[in-house]
């Protein structure tokens, strides 16, 4: 469907609104790394009650309370910028899928408080704490497809013409990418970061003894890594080879980037027996590739089904939305 004039408008020359969307997905990035402070620091039943603190809105911020309540004073900003952000998509974007994608999202950081809260009163079960921490992966990877559909980019990809790029692979990239993420998820949660305790073998050896649940998990996540890497190769060749590379270099540049940083980060883990910082920003990290690898994925959907753009009676390009 092509948008009149009017809603082209309203969707490209609303600078402010593209701002927004990108720093809500900045603070959700920002949230996942105080949440991962949280477990990294043994901090998930600091404040034993919930919604309350101690029976307080506002308890002593000291020892754990810090991070476990401070994630929670975190969450609530984040999911009150998300309301402002479907708010402003209702009122001002032209196109229906934009602004469900909108609600989505407010149902998603509903649901994310929720399950945050119940990981707390049930006293932090694994399978609770797995959800939480790969719905708040989902909750970014929506975040930042709606930071891509209402953005420049997206409408200069769609009037670029249609091209042909890899779209199977980046999409199977983004799956992986996110397999991957909710792997680490299981491992931090069954408190197996540290059961092959060496890095780059594992007690030694290219491949353990899996004489244990935690040896598996932590064993599939280093396993995960691998492929992850493999496939980012894998397309990072098809478009550098591709006539889509001076469209999405910037994109693939930055994933290569992450790429090596995650696995550094991933290194430095074991080698600092899970320094919370360095665990956390690994997580943050791992997060911040989903999320690329997600808008690679979306880059290249949008530019095989582009269209050149085409001057109405009233001398208004428009753009296929």
């Amino acid at each position: 469907m092509i948008p009149n004039s009017q809603n082209l408008e309203t969707t490209h020359q609303s600078p402010w609104l593209r701002l927004y969307t990108k720093f809500v997905v900045a603070s959700t990035l920002f949230l996942i790394f105080a949440g991962a402070m949280v477990t990294s620091t043994g901090s998930g039943l600091a404040v034993p009650d919930w919604p309350l603190s101690y029976g307080m809105l506002m308890p002593p911020m000291v020892g754990g309370i810090f991070y476990e309540h401070g994630h929670r004073m975190i969450a609530s900003l984040v999911g009150l910028l998300t309301v402002i952000q479907g708010i402003w998509l209702q009122m001002k974007e032209p196109r229906r899928f934009v602004r469900v994608l909108g609600w989505i999202a407010v149902a998603a950081v509903i649901a994310q408080g929720l399950l945050g809260g119940l990981t707390v009163l049930f006293f932090l079960p694994p399978a609770i704490s797995i959800a939480h921490a790969g719905l708040a992966e989902l909750f970014l990877c929506i975040n930042v497809a709606i930071a891509f559909f209402v953005s420049k980019m997206f409408r200069e990809l769609r009037g670029a013409g249609s091209v042909e790029v890899p779209v199977g692979t980046t999409t199977l990239l983004a799956a992986i990418v996110y397999g991957q993420v909710l792997a680490g998820a299981v491992m931090r949660h069954l408190g197996a970061g540290l059961a092959i305790p060496d890095f780059p073998l594992a007690f030694g050896r290219l491949v353990p003894l899996f004489s244990s649940t935690g040896i598996i998990v932590n064993y599939v996540h280093r396993v995960g890594a691998v492929v992850v890497s493999m496939m980012v190769l894998i397309v990072a060749f098809q478009i550098l080879r591709s006539k889509a590379v001076s469209h999405l270099k910037g994109v693939i540049t930055l994933l290569l980037l992450l790429l090596s940083a995650q696995i550094a980060l991933g290194a430095y883990t074991v080698w600092s027996a899970k320094q919370p910082i360095i665990t956390s920003l690994h997580v943050m990290t791992g997060a911040l590739t989903l999320g690329t690898s997600l808008l690679l994925c979306l880059a290249t959907r949008a530019l095989a089904a582009g269209r050149a753009p085409r001057v109405s009676a009233v001398g208004v390009t428009e753009v296929p939305a």
